[in-house]
């Protein structure tokens, strides 16, 4: 992916706007990440348009800026819009992280219709994370602590949770493992399979984590509109009932899924340790769709995948997960495209550029799935 040229479209705190920065280029070429260029003093709050490599992002300033030219947009309000995105929104953020750290320094990372982070430092050393999510992820916190209690160490220690989807995570040392290997999917799978299997018999501690169990009648006004152009996906809707219900018949129970788990959503430090992030996707849901997006990358997965089913074969006698996973290939992609389709529906349009394309290509998946998996 190429670099991005980026704009910043200058306001004030109580939402004047005062002009648009001259382009500059930066290096890394996703959107939501701003730690090139976004800080305390000019937080930035919001995509505002993307026309191939050029990216206008809405950012916040408290000082005088020199060579503004003028600029028309939009600034009216959304219901939609996280409260992070809104003039005012990062102070009044970083104010409640400063109430419960004191007087930490703070460097913008990333913002987008997903979530807002910050990197806390003191003295130097970075002591904790300000993360803020929109409401439809607002259970994170739940789901942190609930997985805290079932693998203390697999995630990272929750230090506070506030309003408007705020928390403050513990710093954890190491490296997000984007591009792990096959040996690291086992490790991961291998760790994660204990709360799964715990959390399957503790409805009451699921009450927080949102039901993602597939609703055919969703999922089928999804993909409708797509039946013209994706060759084969009204036959995959159509026999969709009787797939969910073969999955059924192989015997494993709906459990707490991660929902995003791939290597990159996992870190890993000197000692070993790995710590699962991220876990505003997480639902209640068949755990398969773990093991598929765990492997899904990898060039053999087949190995991983196996002892996977070994594990919940012995967790759940009589069960056949080997089957299953096979089975929900096509309903995990048919799964990520009610996802998108939930993220368009959540957040407002100028926004949509970071899923527009994802819906489409999760359904001709669901497709190649079906076809090539069975």
């Amino acid at each position: 992916m190429s670099s991005r040229l980026v704009t910043l479209v200058l306001v004030t705190g109580d939402g004047k706007v005062l002009g648009a920065m001259p382009p500059f280029e930066v290096d890394t070429p996703w959107w939501q990440e701003v730690g090139e260029f976004g800080d305390e003093r000019r937080p930035v709050l919001r995509l505002l348009s993307v026309d191939g490599r050029e990216v206008t992002y809405l950012a916040e300033t408290a000082v005088p800026v020199a060579g503004l030219r003028p600029v028309d947009v939009d600034l009216g309000p959304d219901p939609r819009r996280a409260p992070y995105a809104e003039p005012g929104g990062p102070a009044a953020s970083l104010a409640w992280a400063r109430s419960v750290l004191g007087p930490v320094t703070a460097k913008q990372m990333r913002t987008w219709n997903l979530s807002s982070i910050w990197r806390l430092d003191d003295g130097g050393r970075t002591v904790a994370w300000l993360k803020q999510v929109p409401s439809f992820f607002g259970h994170e916190p739940a789901a942190l602590r609930l997985v805290d209690s079932l693998a203390p160490g697999l995630v990272p220690p929750l230090l506070a949770a506030g309003a408007d989807g705020r928390m403050l995570l513990a710093h954890v040392e190491g490296d997000d493992r984007y591009g792990g290997d096959a040996e690291l999917c086992e490790r991961i799978a291998e760790a994660f399979h204990p709360v799964q299997v715990a959390a399957a018999g503790r409805a009451a501690d699921l009450a927080a984590i949102p039901d993602g169990r597939i609703d055919v009648e969703r999922v089928r006004r999804v993909a409708a509109p797509h039946f013209d152009t994706v060759d084969g996906l009204a036959e995959l809707i159509d026999d969709l009932p009787g797939r969910l219900k073969a999955v059924d018949e192989c015997g494993l129970p709906d459990t707490l899924v991660h929902g995003d788990l791939h290597p990159g959503n996992v870190r890993t430090d000197d000692a070993g340790r790995l710590t699962t992030m991220d876990w505003g996707d997480c639902v209640i849901g068949h755990p398969a769709i773990d093991i598929l997006r765990l492997t899904e990358r990898l060039d053999a997965p087949e190995p991983v995948i196996e002892r996977w089913a070994y594990r919940w074969e012995k967790a759940q006698p009589g069960s056949r997960p080997l089957r299953s996973a096979q089975l929900m290939r096509p309903i995990a992609a048919l799964r990520f495209a009610v996802v998108y389709a939930g993220f368009l529906d959540a957040i407002e349009p100028t926004e949509w550029p970071y899923h527009r394309d994802d819906v489409p290509a999760c359904l001709s998946d669901a497709v190649a799935a079906s076809i090539v998996k069975g």
